[in-house]
């Protein structure tokens, strides 16, 4: 299998995770066979990846039913539904957690995004998920909302493995890493084991694209259209060197010499929105180690199937990524007005997932009953 593009990226240094989990995943084997035939070691999920499993099949339907005669009400029962998937795929991953050492083999669930801007309920929601999967190689996902960071903050102080979701722009990506290393100094501080926490920021790529070719082409001229499609790979290349930078410091330095671990950046939003792209763009053009990249199992088909990967794609492309965003803005397009545009989408676009999964359920119960 070494000479599969999964496994060329596997080689170069990039981890690769599924973006997607199912109970019907999990008991069929699905799960395993991607473990073994596509390179894949580990898992993301969000509330728009549990709606679409929990709305089609009938692979809930016993634990529903035993849910709804317990009496559960709709949000123990997403709790519960959810926390057991997770926790089920994080024991199917737990061979590659072990031979890792911990920095693979991860399945990461998310707080409910409606808590995205109350640090202290998300504090306490990651506890309780943390608890109830109960598993070293869970990752709960907080949302890199400025009530956020305080959050990040506080259960990395905690000991609890945290993947930074939703993050849009480079000075954002700063401020997790930051929140990141003082939660690492406070867990320090308190005597735990630094080695056992684990981090990856989350930088989201084609939603970029989506948001500034679309202005793009309004603008319409031929310097606006041949900027098409540059900006989300550009924004993501000058992550990983924000990345290079933070933890080259002698702050991060002291942490990592008592055991901490760098937080990898990860490609997330990596499936090709528009089809005029090759659709392993975000995956060859952000080749480069101490990464992950989420793939849809639409993008990892795909880059199994045909990916060209020609090393490390990321490496010295940076004052060729800054011009594009300079370019940008001299078109007018404002990089803090999209970013900013972008996080307030997703947090929204998750609350409306959160409520479909909840409507879902609250249906079955109800008809279980």
């Amino acid at each position: 299998m070494t000479s599969t593009p999964t496994a060329q990226l596997s080689a170069l240094g990039v981890s690769i995770w599924l973006d997607d989990l199912s109970r019907d995943r999990i008991t069929s084997g699905g799960l395993a066979a991607l473990i073994a035939d596509r390179n894949v070691v580990g898992v993301t999920t969000n509330p728009t990846i549990f709606a679409s499993a929990l709305a089609t099949g009938t692979t809930y339907d016993a634990q529903i039913r035993e849910l709804a005669a317990a009496g559960a009400d709709v949000s123990r029962a997403v709790f519960e539904i959810t926390t057991d998937d997770v926790a089920a795929a994080s024991d199917i991953f737990a061979g590659v957690y072990g031979s890792t050492g911990g920095q693979d083999g991860r399945v990461s669930i998310e707080v409910e995004p409606g808590l995205a801007h109350d640090a202290a309920g998300t504090i306490a929601q990651a506890r309780e998920l943390w608890a109830k999967v109960d598993r070293p190689n869970a990752m709960i996902k907080i949302p890199a909302t400025l009530e956020g960071l305080e959050a990040i903050t506080e259960t990395i102080a905690a000991g609890i493995s945290v993947n930074v979701t939703l993050i849009f722009s480079l000075e954002r990506h700063r401020a997790v890493i930051d929140a990141y290393l003082a939660g690492l100094e406070k867990a320090h501080a308190a005597g735990i084991d630094l080695s056992t926490i684990h981090s990856v920021a989350s930088f989201f790529v084609s939603r970029v694209d989506t948001e500034i070719d679309r202005r793009l082409t309004e603008i319409g001229t031929p310097e606006a259209l041949a900027l098409k499609s540059k900006a989300g790979i550009a924004n993501a290349r000058l992550a990983y060197e924000v990345f290079e930078q933070a933890f080259a410091t002698e702050r991060a330095a002291a942490l990592l010499d008592a055991g901490a671990n760098v937080q990898r950046p990860l490609w997330a939003s990596t499936g090709v929105k528009d089809p005029s792209l090759p659709d392993t763009l975000y995956v060859t053009e952000l080749a480069v180690g101490s990464t992950v990249n989420t793939m849809p199992e639409k993008t990892l088909q795909a880059t199994f199937d045909h990916g060209v990967i020609v090393g490390d794609t990321v490496s010295g492309s940076y004052d060729e990524a800054r011009a594009v965003l300079a370019a940008l803005n001299e078109l007018g397009i404002s990089y803090d007005e999209v970013t900013a545009l972008l996080e307030k989408e997703g947090v929204e676009k998750f609350i409306v997932s959160w409520n479909e999964l909840l409507d879902t359920v609250s249906a079955a119960l109800e008809a279980a009953r």
